[in-house]
């Protein structure tokens, strides 16, 4: 039977019946012509020599949907900048690519800094960021998709069924979300499945009933870096520039949405892109890390929301978490032995373990400074501290890419 239960708060689109890709593409092709739509492309040098990006250029050549793709590219040189223009040039739509490690575009950011106002530290949730303000720039955009680089199994499906919640007109959605199973010959998405999911049911237990705990455990796949949404949302989210980028992405939304205007859809029958090492032994790797910097989000997010974090509660988290976990790791195995999949105990409980000291690490810094490193600055502030913004990076966006 096709599963079209919905879960929680959040509408919920579902992969149901035979595929119709050819006609849901046709109907957004006509509806982008009022509502244009950017896709955006976060990605490092490295992937433009991998077998997912390569892939995604091909499959990219058939949509006729999208008006403009930014490419908003990782430490490169010039060299390597150039290199990535003739990469993505093949692509039929008007291509933009913006060099973050550029002189224009560094310039920018000192700029901003020189108003005292936050950009993160360089990485995905920066450049990001930075692509939001070029989008902004343009005045021309209706929607912003975005999806990662390392998609092993992209197709334009995932694309299509992505931007057709938020584009179509019979529909009044400013943001969704993208879900997919993610499993091969044994379950993977450890962080989503034995850290996150366990933690807000932990949280749960213990603070009881809260609107946006119930809107986080709504989500199929809340770590998912695939989503859509309105103009208007960039314009005023603000941005974490950690590995908490997609929780802080959001909180963001729950804070300048209405739930009600918040979709999630399933945009891939299967999902396999590269994984993170767990690393147990270095907090300042891996999943070991991500799993800190997420614990970091949630616990400000909520901090921010009225909640009152103490030892006592935190202690009191730790073992519920630990529980709640262990609870889902009996059932994840059940899952996977019913369905002939590969299940590592070890590797699952020592999971669990990282992630218990990732709380942990976590909860020793919020509650030693519970402001933390600040967001990126939402574009509507930086705008009213700089006026002439968007003029200035859409020159330098055109000076690099001509």
């Amino acid at each position: 039977m096709a599963d079209f239960y919905q879960t929680g708060v959040v509408a919920t689109f579902h992969k149901l019946g035979r595929d119709r890709l050819e006609e849901i593409e046709s109907k957004l092709t006509r509806y982008a012509r009022e509502r244009p739509i950017a896709l955006i492309l976060p990605s490092l040098y490295s992937e433009l020599a991998g077998e997912a990006l390569t892939r995604i250029v091909e499959q990219l050549k058939d949509v006729t949907y999208i008006k403009e793709i930014v490419v908003t590219l990782g430490p490169a040189s010039e060299k390597e900048f150039e290199i990535a223009k003739r990469f993505f040039s093949v692509l039929p739509q008007k291509v933009s690519i913006i060099w973050n490690s550029g002189k224009r575009i560094k310039g920018i950011y000192r700029a901003i800094e020189d108003e005292d106002l936050p950009t993160g530290l360089e990485g995905k949730g920066r450049s990001v960021w930075m692509a939001y303000g070029y989008v902004l720039s343009s005045k021309e955009f209706n929607s912003i998709a975005l999806h990662d680089c390392d998609i092993l199994t992209y197709s334009r499906d995932l694309l299509t069924r992505l931007c057709y919640p938020i584009t179509s007109p019979s529909f009044d959605y400013d943001f969704c979300k993208g879900y997919y199973t993610r499993v091969t010959d044994k379950m993977h998405g450890r962080v989503t499945r034995l850290l996150v999911t366990p933690l807000i049911r932990a949280l749960e237990k213990i603070i009881g009933y809260h609107p946006l705990l119930l809107f986080f455990d709504s989500f199929r796949y809340i770590l998912a870096g695939e989503f859509s949404m309105d103009v208007s949302l960039a314009r005023v989210n603000k941005v974490p520039g950690d590995w908490g980028l997609e929780v802080g992405t959001l909180a963001e939304v729950y804070k300048n949405t209405s739930i009600n205007r918040v979709c999630q859809v399933d945009v891939a029958e299967n999902y396999e892109h590269k994984h993170q090492e767990l690393s147990p032994e270095d907090v300042s790797k891996g999943l070991n890390k991500m799993s800190v910097d997420i614990c970091k989000s949630i616990f400000r997010t909520l901090a921010s929301e009225g909640i009152i974090f103490s030892d006592g509660f935190f202690k009191t988290l730790f073992a519920t978490y630990a529980r709640t976990a262990q609870d889902m790791l009996k059932r994840y195995e059940g899952d996977a032995s019913i369905n002939g999949l590969y299940f590592d105990r070890h590797e699952e409980s020592l999971s669990v373990e990282t992630f218990t000291n990732g709380i942990k690490r976590a909860a020793a810094v919020i509650t030693k400074d519970p402001l933390g490193v600040p967001l990126i600055s939402s574009w509507d502030r930086v705008a009213a501290a700089l006026p002439d913004i968007f003029e200035r990076i859409q020159e330098a966006v055109r000076e690099d890419n001509r």
